[in-house]
């Protein structure tokens, strides 16, 4: 996924698995105080368990499925439609805000719930509602230049952290307030160590790759037909060669990993060698043309909302609202919700003027949902994002963000921006979303997920989530990135059936009814081979996973009984 360090979309899982096959290791994918939660006044059931799930791949809509009715843990919403909403019309469309790499425009499953600015008339080339963009019909873009350029690759915080650090740019690529000595010395030290090990992370996927591609030709020569699991299965080897190829092509077919998702590691790889960790890379003067020194600057970009690479915001976007596909088996969470793209996040680390920028555009714009699939590890304009967010959290508008991808415990570092400001307190319409998997049992945690006790409110289903990309097309995909907009459409449909609901109070019902399983042992994301079990209940404020049924339940409780 392009807001983050090294995108989801299955690598964590899939060059881990390849790298192992070829002989190799693989370090795992890179991509604060506790939020009070007031209990309902029915406590939610808490299951002792969640059973592994009885099958080897994903329904194609597990997200929405019924843990009891479905055996997997997702957030029954079709049980919700079914027995709660059957009849019942929304009372109003929510507009959400999606601050992301861009989206396809013209996709057929989308279209339909694309905000279009009412004040705007569409490419006359004046601001006709005054907002200071011109054209802005479907949104805004914020690396983009006046004359229609739009960036797309970009380096890494930490890369123009270090060329401030080192004075090796002509033009500060960072605004002031430049990072301190002390961060100086940090960075100095951790740049060419990570630098390198994304080469040689990269060595490592090319190896693979040629390992699966060399298996595939063994298999094709001893297999007259086209390639199949079944007609793999039947083959009998006739030597150690073939026994060999045959194992990794039925590893790698159970494991669901194929030669696209090793073409999307080495992709985004590359992007992160060639672009992200190059010193001398600085496109943005060129195509965007702003004062990277002036972070109060509001009037810069262009229209084009769709961008180089709309593949994750497309995903994102139908996640929340995709109109429902029947071939295709996907549905939107929310379906009286309009859309608004926000692109701010490059292939690299985004900017935190931008994100700044985005924000504030959104809530100008009367977004009352925003999500945020993107986040970094370093924010040195930390205090200009923090005043949007006060800025977003003042109007009621309620933020949901991914807690990121390093398998990591967010308690004890960071993935910006946070709830958290600088001068003290927090964001109180904020959620921040960690993601589970369709597994069950001991692998309910996404093995790539973020997490926290204190920093991670709560858990949405993040794995293989099929989903819109570009071109009226449709992918799996894998991240927070993909959990949070579960969240934020929960959000949109809370909101669209009970219109007189704050920010916070909607916040709160997904807090309060989310399903709980505390005692279920999972492997902690990113252990170790032999590392002990951890309670599910430990990684998030909750330690329960978003449900849609107990959320609409709650919500007839908390409107005094009343349904929609």
């Amino acid at each position: 996924m392009k807001p983050l360090p090294l995108p989801p979309r299955l690598v964590g899982l899939a060059v881990g698995a390849v790298l192992a096959l070829a002989g190799c290791s693989a370090p795992y994918v890179s991509t604060q105080a506790p939020t009070p939660v007031r209990q309902p006044s029915a406590p939610i059931a808490e299951p002792a368990s969640v059973a592994s799930a009885p099958f080897a791949k994903p329904p194609t809509d597990w997200q929405l499925l019924d843990e009891g009715a479905d055996h997997v843990a997702g957030i029954s919403l079709v049980r919700a439609d079914t027995e709660l909403l059957s009849g019942l019309q929304p009372r109003q469309t929510v507009l959400v805000a999606v601050i992301d790499g861009g989206l396809d425009t013209a996709d057929v499953d989308l279209l339909p719930h694309l905000w279009r600015n009412p004040g705007e008339i569409a490419a006359n080339g004046k601001d006709d509602d005054r907002n200071g963009h011109v054209d802005d019909t479907w949104g805004w873009n914020f690396i983009g230049g006046a004359d229609g350029k739009d960036l797309d690759h970009e380096t890494l915080e930490i890369t123009r952290l270090y060329t401030r650090c080192k004075h090796l740019t002509p033009q500060l690529s960072v605004a002031p307030p430049g990072p301190s000595a002390a961060d100086c010395a940090r960075i100095e030290t951790d740049f060419p160590i990570k630098r390198d090990s994304a080469v040689q992370l990269l060595d490592r996927i090319n190896n693979a790759a040629n390992a699966l591609d060399r298996a595939s030709q063994i298999l094709s020569l001893a297999i007259p037909e086209s390639l199949t699991v079944a007609r793999v299965k039947a083959y009998q080897p006739t030597g150690g060669l073939q026994s060999q190829a045959r194992a990794i092509y039925l590893q790698l077919e159970e494991a669901n990993i194929t030669k696209q998702v090793i073409a999307d590691a080495k992709k985004d790889q590359e992007s992160q060698v060639n672009f992200g960790y190059d010193t001398t890379y600085f496109p943005r003067p060129s195509i965007v043309g702003d004062n990277l020194m002036d972070l109060s600057q509001r009037d810069y970009g262009n229209r084009d909302v769709t961008g180089p690479d709309a593949l994750h915001g497309s995903h994102v976007s139908g996640i929340i609202g995709a109109v429902p596909d029947a071939k295709e088996g996907i549905r939107g969470i929310a379906q009286s919700v309009r859309i608004m793209m926000v692109r701010t996040i490059p292939d690299g680390d985004e900017r935190d003027k931008d994100v700044a920028n985005a924000i504030r555009y959104a809530v100008d714009n009367g977004a009352k949902v925003i999500n945020m699939s993107f986040g970094k590890p370093y924010s040195p304009q930390k205090a200009d994002v923090d005043a949007a967010v006060k800025y977003a959290d003042a109007h009621g508008v309620l933020m949901i963000h991914a807690a990121g991808n390093d398998n990591q415990d967010t308690d004890q570092g960071h993935n910006f921006p946070t709830p958290y400001y600088l001068d003290g307190g927090k964001a109180r319409n904020w959620i921040e979303v960690g993601a589970s998997s369709w597994k069950g049992g001991d692998s309910l945690a996404a093995p790539f997920s973020n997490y926290g006790q204190t920093r991670v409110d709560v858990f949405a289903p993040g794995v293989d989530i099929k989903s819109t990309v570009e071109h009226n097309e449709f992918k799996r995909e894998s991240g927070t990135s993909m959990a949070s907009p579960v969240v934020a459409g929960l959000a949109a449909l809370i909101m669209s059936y009970y219109p007189n609901f704050t920010a916070a109070q909607v916040k709160q019902i997904i807090l309060a009814s989310a399903i709980r399983y505390p005692k279920q042992m999972v492997v902690r994301p990113g252990a170790g081979d032999g590392d002990p079990l951890v309670p599910f209940g430990t990684l998030s404020v909750t330690g329960g996973i978003v449900n849609a049924y107990a959320a609409l339940q709650l919500a007839a409780k908390e409107a005094g009984g009343h349904t929609p």
